[in-house]
């Protein structure tokens, strides 16, 4: 069975491109950061509002799972907070 699972790819330099993903609600998502600069704070993404922290190796995907059972917008952000984006569940 093929479960329908919403992917997003984020690319990580100097900000996260794109910024705003958009996610449908009740449907399983995966977002998939890349990190392709050495900027240092840049190395760690965290949300504590989808409850999620991982680190970024430098050129290489990291995926997050993010539950999608609430309509809302969501940050996250890097290590320091200094680079932001958002989760925006419709």
């Amino acid at each position: 069975m093929t479960e329908n699972v919403q992917k997003v790819n984020v690319n990580v330099a100097g900000g996260y491109n794109p910024a705003i993903v958009n996610l449908k609600k009740d449907v399983p998502a995966e977002i998939t950061f890349t990190r392709t600069n050495e900027h240092g704070c840049l190395d760690i993404v965290h949300s504590k509002d989808l409850n999620f922290e991982t680190k970024l190796p430098l050129n290489q995907a990291e995926t997050v799972k993010i539950a999608t059972d609430k309509v809302g917008e969501f940050d996250f952000s890097c290590g320091m907070d200094m680079f932001h984006g958002k989760v925006v569940i419709k």
